[in-house]
């Protein structure tokens, strides 16, 4: 894969046989993220899991603490006082039944996240084949489906994100931008370290983070250490 002037030059930096400590790492993809746009920063945690296993499924959610630097737009399915309620929470699109239609025939998906009540979950669920291959099927583990929907909406808006195993058994995160300082991206990935070394499966045998990257859009991946996890 042939790469451009300014990657290579940014490519420099790293020696890529080196597993470097996480601030030194945040520091080097601050570093390398030359592009014009303000560039995503992103950890992809490599693990031992077997996801074939439910027991060994890795899903759930963590509230960055200084967010994502991205605008964030929630969908509400809700009934009820539910709907008055996720629209005074700030919520970009509250509907029921009516949406279905718009999502399943339009292909209408201006939004980044969905939350829905439990009541709503049976309207939801036939929205699974479109939803659920791009990751935004509600689930109570990520805390998405729920009563509770100005709580989730405001998670969601201050910076939460849901971590999860993809089919190789990897967590891909976002963890902020590349205009945020180095102490802001740290305490952002600590956080989701934290939550992903606390929601390490009991009956994993082995080693559980095999590896960590870093890296930001368009620049090269910094490998992490994984000792001090």
């Amino acid at each position: 894969m042939k790469h451009g002037k300014k990657y290579n030059e940014a490519a420099k930096l790293i020696d890529r046989a080196n597993f470097y400590e996480m601030e030194e790492a945040v520091s080097l993809v601050k570093k390398t993220a030359t592009s014009k746009f303000d560039e995503t920063v992103e950890i992809h945690i490599r693990t031992g899991c077997d996801g074939r296993h439910a027991e060994q499924q890795i899903r759930g959610a963590v509230v960055l603490p200084n967010g994502t630097g991205k605008t964030v737009r929630v969908l509400v399915f809700a009934k009820g006082d539910k709907v008055a309620e996720a629209e005074a929470a700030g919520a970009d699109y509250v509907g029921g039944e009516e949406l279905i239609p718009k999502i399943q025939n339009d292909g209408w998906l201006d939004f980044d996240v969905v939350v829905a009540t439990p009541d709503m979950m049976g309207v939801v669920g036939r929205l699974g084949k479109v939803l659920g291959p791009k990751g935004l099927m509600p689930n109570p583990k990520a805390g998405t489906v729920t009563m509770d929907v100005t709580k989730a909406i405001n998670d969601i808006k201050a910076g939460k994100i849901e971590y999860r195993l993809d089919k190789t058994n990897i967590i891909h995160c976002p963890v902020g931008k590349a205009s945020f300082t180095e102490e802001q991206l740290n305490q952002n990935v600590g956080a989701l370290m934290d939550a992903i070394v606390k929601a390490k499966p009991s009956s994993l045998k082995g080693q559980y983070l095999r590896s960590i990257t870093l890296t930001s859009t368009m620049g090269p991946g910094v490998k992490v250490s994984v000792a001090k996890f």
